[in-house]
């Protein structure tokens, strides 16, 4: 396996290694790969409790207003659509591109890229799914979207009593374990484990 130094660009060839073991650039001495320890096994499972999380942030109540008696619950996605009938078109697209679409698309693939994986099979688009999904990740910002809702909850809390719903909780849940899933995520470990599954 191939590994350009990101820190010296000089390109060395990386044998085989144990986990937890690391391999430093014979130029500037920065480490070039380190082998995690079942990264495989931990991406998966935090991709799928990811989109365990995401289907009850979705599923339920997001945030409760009571305001003289009347209690109205709202949902993430009832909130874009109703950014969108208040004609804010370029604000519902941004929160539905950077709160649903992409946190859903990372997770997806992130699935059926470390499933296969772990089951040492190797589906069509595997490599080009992985390569789509390092590129998606910046674009997954649920947690400036939660900082928001924050903002919003401290403002409002002076006119109504806001009722945290199970969503929010959900979706805060999601906002570590998507955090998680990037940290243990080895695209060294990937690539090398697709070179034995060849």
């Amino acid at each position: 396996m191939f590994i350009a130094c990101d820190e010296c660009d000089l390109l060395e060839s990386v044998p085989p290694m144990r986990e937890q073991s690391r391999a430093r650039c014979r130029r500037c001495g920065a480490i070039i790969y380190q082998r995690h320890p079942r990264s495989i096994e931990r991406s998966l499972a935090l991709s799928m409790t990811g989109l365990i999380l995401f289907a009850v942030a979705n599923a339920y109540p997001f945030l409760g207003f009571k305001l003289e008696g009347i209690l109205v619950n709202t949902t993430l996605i009832g909130g874009i659509e109703l950014l969108y009938q208040n004609e804010k078109f370029a604000i519902a697209a941004v929160v539905a591109i950077t709160a649903v679409v992409a946190p859903v698309l990372q997770l997806c693939a992130g699935v059926y890229v470390f499933l296969p994986l772990y089951l040492n099979r190797r589906p069509r688009y595997l490599s080009h799914v992985f390569r789509w999904l390092q590129r998606i990740q910046p674009w997954a910002m649920i947690e400036v979207f939660m900082l928001g809702i924050l903002v919003s909850i401290v403002k409002l809390a002076q006119m109504a009593v806001i009722i945290p719903g199970v969503a929010l909780w959900a979706f805060a849940l999601l906002i570590v374990v998507l955090a998680a899933a990037s940290a243990v995520m080895a695209p060294e470990d990937v690539w090398s484990r697709l070179e034995a599954t060849n």
